[in-house]
């Protein structure tokens, strides 16, 4: 398994189909929410937030919106985004 980045919460290791290349993609937020659960809650506001804002992002950048092992996708498939809701 792949260490994530220092601030990230979660890495996995890619191969690039075309160059047989390995690269590690680390994403999300570290750390514990105030209760001492996870930060990640799928089908709640802050859940809901996020998609919206971060289909903003997919909008925004073309190359990451494609990539499925992008960080931005990672995330929010972690979030359960469908769209610019979260759903449970």
């Amino acid at each position: 398994m792949a260490k994530p980045a220092k601030g990230k919460a979660k890495a996995k290791t890619v191969r690039n189909p075309k160059t047989g290349r390995k690269r590690t993609v680390s994403y999300g937020q570290a750390g514990k929410a105030k209760d001492g659960g996870s930060r990640v809650r799928p089908g709640t506001a802050k859940g809901d937030a996020y998609c919206a804002r971060s289909l903003a992002q997919m909008k925004k950048h073309k190359k990451a919106a494609k990539d499925p092992n992008s960080p931005l996708r990672l995330s929010r498939k972690r979030w359960k985004c469908k769209g610019a809701k979260s759903s449970k």
